[in-house]
């Protein structure tokens, strides 16, 4: 197993220092290549997030500088840093490709947080790398605010995510459909391995390329399995676990990913690329809004069916490690993919309950949830609204969520059912109610909200943004003057469609 030093915090007030300890470098050749960051013209900070440096312990005044801003335009190497581009591969809208690879971001290094976790850093957007496939590395500005806040937002509602740490504006331009202004993101990670990483390692042919890449993912992020009998498949289990666990969590916010190739799931079971990301508003079961997703690959329902399918492809790379007979490998990995879909319906169900106030579990759970689902789509109401006010019918108010139904007599059916299955909970409606209130939020990145934000920034105001981050920060808390963050979208002929900013 690949060894992982711990390293001793050392604090310097004087400048930025991340007190690099790069296992990925030191143990991975083969799996990255050694490259710098292009030059910024003229860099400013448009963002720091000062929680998030004091988590990885940081000094967030040292790096809230003109010293930090140099190190997150890529125009300084911090010392300690060995700048690389991370090598993978991935199937993309079904179709192999053996080599693709970092080609706009740039890992400067890893550092161990507060908790005792290994982060990355990595600046995305700072310019071409050895697998940038002819484009020009960059980012521009409203791909890293979308990111900086689609990401902070998913923080806040408690799911995986990977983090923002600053945004800089680089001072040159970037050329897309227009011409943009250029951005860094500065990213943290639990890690930047995804299943596209060993999909990489397996298309070199190379067994102990694999091998390595497995124990050290193990150490870094599974190091329980290490003592399984079958550590390999105790991984798979274990990255399944993880994966299965943030889909389900995406489906109970409405949030459609757009692009989950296998070269964007990490290992570590945090949601990583928010491109062409997006956020229902009406419940639809196939609603897509990537505008590369011409076939609805990954439509909002079929991101379960993609889960499987993504670890299936993980799967593949592991066989040769689970058993020495191939045949009794793929026998029992075979055995673990189709059990794949249960986990998953087990983590989702689990979640439903709590969004529906459910504390103990019935065999008529699962079809009343599910019929409320379908309520919602036929009676055309908004997903996020639908959940946070249907606890104001605990306490007296059917109207608040009725009112969002075109046609609201299927609900009340339907809320009848759900007020009997409450009652052999036997807990008291505020209670229940409460309990609602902390898990379903009132505000998410309504993409309305997103787009004007964006649209403002490119115009060099950077408020909006700032407003929105602000209240993406407490999404269970209702502020009062905060309305316009609640509502959904105004009605349009046109239907919104994302793009992911390369």
């Amino acid at each position: 197993m690949v060894e992982l030093t711990e390293i001793i915090d050392v604090h310097d007030n004087t400048r930025p220092h991340f007190n690099f300890d790069n296992s990925f470098a030191r143990s991975l050749e083969g799996f990255f290549k050694h490259c710098q960051a292009e030059p910024a013209v003229a860099p400013k900070m448009l963002q720091f997030n000062h929680a998030l440096a004091k988590e990885l312990g940081l000094d967030p005044g040292a790096l809230d500088s003109e010293a930090g801003l140099a190190i997150f335009s890529g125009n300084v190497v911090p010392e300690g840093s060995e700048p690389l581009a991370q090598a993978y591969a991935g199937h993309q809208f079904g179709g192999f490709s053996p080599q693709l690879g970092d080609g706009r971001a740039l890992l400067l290094g890893e550092v161990i947080d507060t908790q005792q976790r290994r982060r990355d850093i990595q600046l995305k957007g700072s310019g071409r790398t050895p697998f940038s496939r002819g484009g020009d590395g960059k980012a521009g500005l409203g791909p890293v605010l979308r990111e900086y806040l689609v990401g902070e937002g998913m923080h806040a509602l408690g799911i995986p995510t990977t983090r923002a740490l600053a945004a800089v504006t680089t001072g040159g331009d970037v050329y897309r459909e227009s011409c943009l202004a250029g951005a860094v993101l500065t990213r943290v990670a639990a890690s930047h391995i995804r299943v596209g990483t060993f999909e990489y390692g397996a298309a070199c042919g190379d067994e102990a390329k694999v091998r390595a890449l497995a124990d050290y993912a193990i150490k870094r992020h599974y190091p329980e399995t290490a003592a399984a009998e079958n550590p390999y498949l105790a991984f798979f289990d274990a990255v399944t676990d993880a994966q299965a666990a943030l889909v389900a969590r995406w489906m109970s916010i409405g949030f459609i990913h757009g692009v989950m190739n296998t070269d964007n799931m990490t290992i570590s079971g945090e949601t990583i690329d928010y491109g062409p990301c997006a956020f229902m508003d009406n419940y639809a079961q196939g609603t897509v809004f990537s505008s590369i997703d011409q076939h609805g690959r990954y439509a909002y329902a079929n991101q379960p069916v993609i889960l499987t399918w993504n670890l299936t492809r993980l799967a593949e790379t592991l066989v040769r490690f689970v058993d020495p007979d191939k045949d009794k490998a793929i026998e029992i990995l075979t055995e673990k993919i189709q059990g794949i879909q249960s986990i998953y319906e087990t983590c989702w169900l689990a979640g439903m309950r709590s969004k529906t106030g459910l504390s103990t579990e019935d065999p008529t759970d699962r079809d009343l949830i599910n019929d409320l689902l379908e309520v919602m789509e036929k009676g055309h109401a908004d997903f996020t609204l639908v959940f946070r006010r249907l606890s104001q019918t605990l306490r007296g108010d059917s109207n608040a969520v009725r009112q969002l139904f075109e046609e609201p007599v299927a609900f009340d059916a339907w809320s009848q059912r759900w007020q009997k299955r409450l009652e052999k909970d036997g807990v008291a409606a505020e209670a229940t109610a409460q309990a609602m209130d902390r898990v379903n939020p009132i505000y998410i990145p309504r993409n309305h909200k997103v787009e004007e934000a964006l649209a403002a920034a490119n115009q060099q105001d950077i408020k909006p943004f700032k407003n929105l981050l602000e209240v993406l920060s407490h999404p269970f808390d209702e502020v009062e003057g905060k309305e316009a963050y609640t509502e959904p979208a105004p009605e349009t002929k046109i239907p919104y469609r994302t793009f992911c900013g390369t």
